[in-house]
């Protein structure tokens, strides 16, 4: 069990993407049945505005900083070890891994010509890599029967871990009331990876990565979607940090 700092009311996860890939990979050799939510600015501030989103996030396996504020605050805890557990890179660690350990993948997201290009261009880069299926699902809500039908898809096929590639809060909310239905091992919702590592969305440069600016090149990409998420976001999760380092505000994890 890794300690977690209150960040804002989320106990986020004091690792960094070596130990979180070691602690899912226990996971699955132990049968347990977990998801873990990988969650920056944006996620914590959507834990802040919706307390059901925030229980999600607290009753996670993990809750892993992907973004490099949340590291820093880590450190400044005293957490050194503490590195960015990128969603990406999280799910490019995990699938080189699987290949030798036999472990199986199913995906869900995206679109289907997007998750056409991600299982090509992933079983190329890791040959052997064992995908069982995939599902993009309609931009709607389904219905309970279409949702009964997914589960029954991707039970059928048994995977060990279920890729999701949805936004957040709506991935997190997809994990926590998906959980008990599936029979999956577990369960990740990496945002954007699909569209990164299908090729259809550019990554920001590492040094940008690592000075905590990649929220500005993806602001420049698609300033329409992400302007108020960032432009609001960011400065807010600024303000209520000081007032929280500061004492002026208590943030407990129920409220």
């Amino acid at each position: 069990m890794t300690d977690r700092l209150n960040v804002l009311g989320v106990g986020v996860s004091a690792l960094n993407l070596s130990l979180a890939g070691d602690i899912i990979d226990g996971w699955i050799r132990a049968d347990r049945r977990e998801y873990v939510c990988i969650t920056g600015v944006h996620g914590i501030i959507e834990s802040r505005r919706d307390p059901p989103v925030r229980a999600i996030h607290n009753a996670a396996g993990l809750v892993t900083p992907d973004g490099m504020p949340l590291v820093w605050l880590l450190r400044l805890a005293g957490h050194r070890n503490a590195g960015r557990v990128y969603g990406p890179d999280l799910m490019l660690l995990l699938l080189e891994r699987s290949v030798s350990q036999g472990f199986t993948h199913f995906l869900y997201g995206a679109t289907e010509a997007t998750l056409s290009q991600l299982q090509a261009k992933l079983t190329t880069r890791f040959p052997g890599l064992r995908v069982m299926g995939a599902l993009a699902p309609p931009f709607r809500t389904l219905t309970p029967a279409e949702d009964s039908e997914v589960v029954a898809a991707i039970n059928r096929v048994n995977p060990d871990v279920v890729w999701i590639g949805l936004s957040t809060p709506k991935q997190e909310i997809w994990m926590a009331e998906h959980r008990p239905r599936l029979n999956a091992r577990v369960l990740l919702g990496v945002g954007a990876a699909f569209d990164f590592h299908a090729g259809r969305r550019r990554q920001a440069p590492t040094w940008m990565q690592s000075l905590g600016l990649e929220w500005l090149f993806r602001l420049c990409q698609e300033p329409r979607r992400l302007g108020r998420r960032y432009l609001y976001n960011n400065p807010r999760f600024t303000l209520e940090i000081v007032a929280q380092k500061t004492g002026l505000r208590k943030y407990s994890y129920d409220g």
